[in-house]
């Protein structure tokens, strides 16, 4: 499956753009990239930093979860995006349960999972925030970005592409596949 790119300037939140692009326009994949966030949210209520010339893209495409659990996409989501940052740095991810993930117990990349339905289909919605670039500042939280860690320069669209590749691949194969397989390959 071909993830059509959707560009924006600024969102509110790309899991929110994902929302209306599905009940309003009817689109049923994509890949949402933005340049800003103004309101991006992460779990449990949790609002999401954006700092402009970070990545911030949300992929949604219908899933039948008869097929595969809803909380096996959680492990899925957070194991392809390690998988392509590794290659940026030589520091250890760690993948904090359920959607984090850190360097040096710093947090650069949340993932924040949702699924809709709409006429009586399901749809599920993956947001990605990686710190690529710029770290935010929290109280709560310590933030770190990619670039501080990475003895090459970080461009993010080369980031944004292999992440598109490794979602249609990994849709292509959900689709293709039995859940025996899926769970070798991915969780």
């Amino acid at each position: 499956m071909k993830l059509k790119i959707i560009k924006f300037k600024s969102v509110k939140s790309t899991n929110d753009k994902a929302i209306k692009l599905i009940q309003r326009k009817k689109i049923t994949s994509g890949f949402i990239v933005s340049d800003m966030q103004i309101n991006g949210r992460g779990t449990m209520g949790k609002k999401w930093i954006s700092k402009k010339g970070n990545i911030f893209i949300s992929i949604f495409f219908k899933v039948n979860f008869a097929k595969i659990k809803i909380e096996n996409f959680l492990m899925i989501n957070a194991k392809i995006i390690k998988k392509i940052l590794k290659n940026y740095t030589s520091k250890k991810i760690i993948i904090k349960k359920p959607n984090d993930l850190l360097i040096e117990n710093k947090k650069f990349c949340g993932i924040l999972q949702e699924v809709v339905e709409y006429n009586n289909d399901k749809f599920l919605i993956s947001g990605i925030g990686i710190n690529t670039v710029i770290s935010p500042y929290n109280k709560k939280m310590l933030f770190t970005c990619l670039n501080d860690h990475s003895p090459i320069i970080i461009k993010n669209l080369h980031i944004i592409k292999k992440i598109k590749n490794s979602y249609e691949k990994m849709i292509n194969d959900l689709n293709n596949n039995n859940f025996t397989y899926i769970k070798n390959k991915y969780i």
